[in-house]
């Protein structure tokens, strides 16, 4: 007997039945295609803004802007820059505070400690990947002709001694004015002062480095003093709650805001793009001079960023690194456009949570920290410099400069700026640090707006991946522990049923008038049980 069709009682023919399978199957297919397109609409916005960016700065470089007309085509860029920056601040006092609170002081422990381990491997391992580049690729080799002037380059002017760099470090992780750090930093500068005659009666003067302010968030010392203020609110208990509370709400505040701005970021680097390759002056000549430079430095990046911490990631965790980088396409565009890992943040945080499903308190918690120490995109390229310029100037190298170069490139990139440009003045202390002329860093700074886009990159990949390890090892112990407590709670209950029944069975025993009932209504028992 032929089965029939739930539509008015009758069996389709066989082209209906495949029309409709196909007309569902089409509909499915749109349906799928809306849902992409939902999800990653911001992240095909903002790739398409980079591409329509070189489009349109190639289009308006042929039209030979003034400086003034420059500087209003860059106007967008500049807005966004400044939407970015302005959202940091509240953004790492409030996302280390409660995230700081949130965690108990063990794990907060336990956490920091696989997180500081993870930055300095990993920063580690970046030095040492840009050492042995710069010396098989060798782009120093045969560059001595090279003239700074040729190229009309600024000078860039660095006296400051290796170990008032590391002082100024320290100094800086405790700020003396709270309010000053959002917006200035501690830098060390030098005066000279008369200390007396020599004996033909001239006069001896002696370098004093005295203390000065310099313009820049001290984003460090901010870092260190959230962390420090939210452990300490954990500690007081309920008297705390009111204001972990606020920072809290303050925090969920500030993410609303992040998610209004990254709306404006495809439109802004466009025009970020777009201008920098307006402002470039003869990059083919400076490509051509630093080509191996470049080349060696993106190809470092490359080899960290493509399959170092990927195989690092997938050590810990035994999961696809490049499905966790997929939902990060946005923040990493942006760090493309910007140059800049603390503008990155807002949009890094939010896609890590949304996108990966990191816990809140360890996103929240490692990601502000990340950006300002974990600097591997900035290692390698530091690394690769220091060496470019001691071949540049025909030094060879020995074990121990070598050793310096690593380990100095390890430390300074923690108090590295996470700003455009900013490590260029770290290479100066390595440069000190090993007895080079710090005259060739105009040379570096010439195709720093190259190189310093691939190199944010992999300092906010660096960042984003930590957070996925601790995220990993965090959900393990938690599982760990319930596991732990189920059997724990399993042979408690054991033993209060144990204790009840004996308790019962000894009332019972002792007691003439539940023996009488018991003899008297053996039916009524029978009927209960």
């Amino acid at each position: 007997m032929e089965k029939k069709s739930a539509i008015n009682g009758h069996m389709p023919s066989s082209a209906s039945t495949d029309r409709i399978l196909e007309k569902s199957a089409r509909k499915s297919f749109r349906e799928k295609l809306m849902e992409f397109l939902g999800k990653n609409l911001l992240v095909i916005m903002t790739v398409s803004g980079v591409l329509v960016g070189i489009g349109l700065g190639m289009m308006v470089r042929k039209m030979d802007l003034t400086k003034a007309q420059m500087t209003y085509f860059a106007f967008p860029g500049e807005m966004l820059l400044r939407m970015l920056k302005m959202i940091i601040l509240p953004l790492v006092v409030c996302s280390l505070v409660s995230g700081a609170a949130s965690l108990d002081t063990r794990s907060l422990g336990k956490l920091g400690g696989i997180a500081v381990a993870y930055f300095l491997v990993t920063t580690l391992i970046a030095s040492g990947i840009g050492v042995a580049l710069a010396f098989i690729i060798k782009p120093g080799v045969g560059a001595g002709a090279l003239n700074t002037n040729s190229l009309g380059l600024e000078s860039v002017s660095s006296n400051k001694e290796t170990a008032d760099s590391f002082l100024d470090l320290a100094r800086n992780l405790f700020p003396a004015n709270l309010v000053a750090a959002a917006f200035r930093s501690y830098a060390t500068d030098y005066k000279m002062v008369a200390v007396g005659n020599d004996t033909n009666g001239t006069a001896l003067y002696q370098k004093v480095p005295i203390g000065t302010e310099a313009d820049g968030m001290n984003i460090l010392g901010l870092v260190l003093f959230a962390m420090v203020f939210g452990v300490a609110l954990r500690k007081l208990g309920d008297e705390g709650e009111e204001l972990i509370r606020f920072f809290n709400a303050f925090n969920e505040a500030t993410m609303v805001l992040v998610s209004w701005i990254m709306w404006y970021i495809p439109f802004g680097i466009m025009f970020l793009v777009g201008s920098k390759i307006v402002e470039m002056e003869d990059v083919v000549l400076l490509v051509t001079s630093l080509g191996k430079y470049i080349f060696a430095s993106i190809l470092g990046h490359i080899i960290h960023g493509g399959i170092i911490l990927p195989l690092i990631y997938f050590g810990f965790t035994r999961k696809n690194p490049f499905s966790f980088l997929s939902g990060l396409i946005t923040p990493f565009t942006t760090a493309f456009a910007t140059c800049s890992s603390s503008a990155t943040l807002p949009s890094m945080i939010k896609c890590v949570e949304e996108n990966n499903g990191v816990d809140k308190r360890i996103s929240r918690f490692i990601l502000p920290i990340g950006a300002t120490v974990n600097m591997d995109g900035a290692a390698i390229f530091q690394c690769i410099a220091a060496v470019f310029i001691a071949q540049l100037n025909n030094v060879d190298l020995n074990a121990g400069q070598i050793f310096t170069i690593l380990v100095t490139a390890t430390a300074s990139s923690v108090g590295a700026a996470g700003i455009p440009a900013g490590g260029i003045i770290t290479i100066a202390i390595i440069l000190e640090a090993i007895g080079l002329p710090t005259n060739d860093l105009s040379l570096m700074l010439a195709v720093d707006w190259i190189v310093d886009r691939t190199t944010t990159v992999v300092n906010v990949e660096g960042d984003a991946l930590g957070a996925g390890i601790l995220h990993h090892i965090n959900q393990k112990e938690i599982k760990k522990q319930k596991e732990q407590q189920q059997p724990q709670e399993e042979g408690e209950l054991a033993e209060v049923l144990v204790e009840v029944v004996a308790k019962v069975q000894a009332e019972e025993e002792n007691s003439l008038y539940i023996i009488h009932q018991t003899k008297a209504m053996p039916e009524a028992i029978e009927s209960v049980l």
